[in-house]
């Protein structure tokens, strides 16, 4: 039988491991050496973990070899509490180190690598201020104007570098620049800072150095010290690649590391940003950073989470270059299939009521499997059932809607691993059930309509449930915003109930299935004595399930909602609801200009956003284009900015969509073009020619470009004729990359395709 030649691998083929194929196959590298570079000033988070996968799974799946090393090249926000979390961390997601080093250690090499820079003429002291630096670094349209400093001789750069060192200069007096290209597209090559004067207590040095390296500086040379031959960062340093091959080059023979960029990780309905979670924090949001509704490994251990499960969640996300929100089921998903082989079945009641027997109680011992039937596992305990249980509060009702399937007067239903039960009465008290009474029903003489779970009255044992739901309502929080309008109110709900003996007295790492309620375990940050217990992760998938809570008033449930297509509520006459006077008229207007409400309710509560909308509606461009670039193209480069602190207007705006809706450049371009007018406001017209960004309509120039790439990989279009058919979508990407994002994808699309099929 034929095996799977991936079967064993930790990482998915992809783009990186494409690479590092081709490095092994021309001979340029014999081992792989990855990093995993954190600088110790937070905790590292779900999306550090994805990093910390790759790095680690790829050298492991090429028998090479990853060195943890710790970017502590800025000592205010550094501390040796980071330095600890961060071991923990990696090794308690499986993963060893082979050597552990700190861009400290390299200090004085470091420094030494700078003095040679000056003496090769690529580097140069600069007298000037960071913020004359950046007014004089030009625009993307500009080049940078020279500073004075730029023609110092070697010998008085050098002579000012090592006042620099000695102490001898006040802060941000002086800088070490290198010398390369005032008139780069690439604003990071205009002559950027390599060292900057600062005086500050470092964890690890001391106060031996006054001067630190800036990261542009440290990180490459570290790799080359080391010898690592893949520097995997992610897309936010694709820019600082040049940087990075510049340095070096210059400085280290080859082999010479490579730099690769992946897409980071966003999790949906949380925050991957280390700052925001210190704001968190800091502002009491959250208990501390191992808070189980956190994103950090912290709190992911301690809520209960497997390292398994976030190794497989980490595969199962795969390595992109395209940056998106990760739904935060696939986290849960991965979790609770992680879960369902190891967690021991038992009972919980979270809301509890008491359930008395009419007649004679059935008062026995029950035997009860801990494994459902399609789990291979082996083993059972004891239950004890007297004449008082403990019930689900929710399992009750006085008038059932049709369909109900728990109790209600005249309703017969199963007791889990117990007898069949007829509810004769409900207790009810100011609207709220307080109890119920049933009798027992011989098996032959009564058909269940469900299963409920419950709990012995006298030997249940007390215990405090601490349910966690996601951090934030939104998928994607607005950061401009005061966090505390953002949390989710019900993120960490508690309840006080009952469990089974069996649950109470196990080991405190094991995780359980309390029935019907989720996968739970013992909170390891509680107070010693007390019993509680973390909700890990629900037992099905669905903003209704993770969001259900029990209502202070239930005499009768809700009915079932219709499945819809999203997991999630559908918060829009809430926040129609709520919206003011005058915001409800900027949602009345947007609406009538075809925009659906979910889009129309988030842009009226920010009278600038619905304002820019009618800017480009007025300018004769469909509503709906400007909503979408406002909703979810702005972000990408507002970066938590209000739209009032941006450079740009709406006027720019508005003619940027103008030149995409005329079909005159691509979605591409007008996103790069995003990225320079949000803070440098221009003609984005003239931007596009500057850029040279105009959409090609010249299908000769394409076909060309489609030609030259089938010639560059003949072993891919035979691949492809020989039913490969996903590399298409290489093909079209190789032309489009060509194009630098100009042409449309659609035409290459069908171009490849003819090209193929000749």
């Amino acid at each position: 039988m034929a095996t799977d030649p991936n079967a064993d691998r930790e990482v998915a083929p992809n783009f990186i491991t494409q690479h590092i194929d081709q490095d092994l196959k021309a001979g340029r590298f014999d081992t792989v050496v990855t990093r995993f570079p954190p600088e110790p000033n937070g905790y590292l988070h779900i999306g550090h973990a994805t990093a910390i996968c790759l790095d680690f799974g790829v050298a492991n799946d090429y028998q090479g070899e990853t060195n943890l090393r710790f970017d502590d090249t800025n000592p205010t926000t550094e501390d040796p509490r980071f330095v600890d979390a961060i071991e923990q961390d990696v090794a308690w997601l499986g993963f060893s180190w082979k050597r552990k080093r700190f861009a400290s250690d390299y200090f004085e090499t470091l420094f030494g690598l700078a003095v040679r820079l000056i003496e090769m003429g690529d580097a140069y002291v600069d007298d000037r201020s960071l913020e004359e630096i950046r007014e004089t670094r030009g625009t993307v349209t500009t080049p940078g104007v020279a500073s004075a400093a730029r023609d110092r001789s070697v010998e008085e750069n050098l002579t000012l570098f090592h006042k620099m060192r000695a102490g001898e200069f006040p802060d941000g007096s002086h800088v070490l620049r290198a010398k390369i290209d005032l008139a780069s597209p690439n604003m990071i090559m205009r002559d950027p800072v390599l060292y900057r004067i600062r005086r500050a207590h470092h964890y690890r040095t001391g106060d031996a150095w006054p001067i630190y390296p800036l990261y542009d500086f440290a990180h490459p040379l570290s790799d080359a010290l080391e010898g690592v031959t893949h520097s995997l960062c992610t897309l936010e340093f694709e820019n600082n690649r040049e940087i990075y091959d510049w340095l070096v080059a210059r400085l280290f023979d080859p082999p010479r590391p490579r730099q690769i960029e992946f897409a980071r990780l966003n999790l949906a309905h949380t925050v991957v940003s280390k700052r925001q979670l210190l704001r968190l924090v800091e502002d009491g949001h959250v208990r501390g950073w191992d808070d189980p509704r956190m994103p950090t490994l912290a709190a992911l251990r301690r809520r209960g989470i497997r390292p398994s499960a976030v190794r497989e969640f980490a595969r199962r996300v795969g390595i992109t270059k395209t940056n998106a929100s990760t739904p935060v089921e696939l986290l849960d998903s991965a979790v609770r299939d992680d879960l369902n082989e190891v967690a021991p079945r038992t009972m919980a009641v979270l809301d509890p009521i008491p359930l008395r027997f009419e007649g004679p109680a059935p008062a026995a011992t029950l035997e009860a499997s801990l494994w459902p039937h399609d789990v291979p596992m082996e083993g059972s305990r004891s239950l004890s059932m007297g004449d008082r249980l403990w019930v689900e509060r929710d399992d009750v009702a006085v008038d059932a809607p049709k369909g109900w399937k728990r109790l209600a007067p005249g309703a017969v239903v199963r007791l889990r691993h117990g007898p069949l039960v007829r509810c004769t009465d409900v207790e009810v008290r100011d609207d709220r059930v307080e109890g119920v009474t049933v009798e027992v029903v011989p098996e032959a003489e009564g058909k269940p309509q469900g299963v409920i779970h419950w709990v012995d009255h006298a030997t249940g044992i007390p215990a405090v449930f601490h349910l966690v739901n996601p951090l934030f309502q939104d998928a994607q929080p607005d950061l401009s915003q005061p966090l505390g309008e953002l949390i989710n109110p019900d993120s960490l709900q508690v309840r006080s109930g009952f469990v089974e003996p069996y649950a109470a007295v196990q080991d405190a790492d094991v995780r359980f299935q309390f029935e019907r309620q989720g996968y739970f375990w013992k909170d390891p940050g509680a107070p010693e004595g007390d019993l509680v217990f973390v909700r890990i992760v629900t037992l099905k998938d669905g903003w209704q399930k993770r969001t259900r809570q029990v209502e202070p008033v239930r005499t009768q449930p809700k009915p079932k909602k219709t499945p819809q297509a999203s997991d999630f509520v559908d918060r829009t006459p809430d926040m129609v609801a709520s919206l003011t006077p005058e915001a409800r008229k900027r949602f009345e207007a947007l609406q009538a200009e075809g925009l659906d409400d979910a889009d129309a309710v988030r842009l009226a509560g920010d009278d600038q956003l619905a304002g820019w909308v009618q800017d480009a509606v007025a300018a004769g461009l469909p509503a709906a284009l400007a909503a979408n670039w406002l909703l979810n193209e702005l972000p990408r480069v507002q970066q938590g900015r209000p739209l009032g602190e941006l450079a740009w207007d709406s006027g720019t705006f508005t003619n940027l969509l103008k030149l995409l809706h005329e079909d005159r450049v691509t979605a591409a371009a007008a996103r790069q073009m995003l990225g320079v007018l949000v803070d440098d406001p221009q003609d984005p017209a003239v931007l596009m020619q500057d850029l040279g960004l105009e959409k090609l309509g010249d299908d000769a120039a394409l076909k060309a470009w489609v030609t030259e790439v089938l010639a560059e990989h003949p072993d891919r279009v035979e691949a492809f004729k020989g039913g490969k058919t996903g590399l298409r979508g290489f093909f079209v990407g190789q032309v489009m990359q060509r194009s630098q994002g100009r042409a449309d994808a659609k035409r290459v699309g069908e171009l490849v395709d003819e090209a193929l099929a000749s």
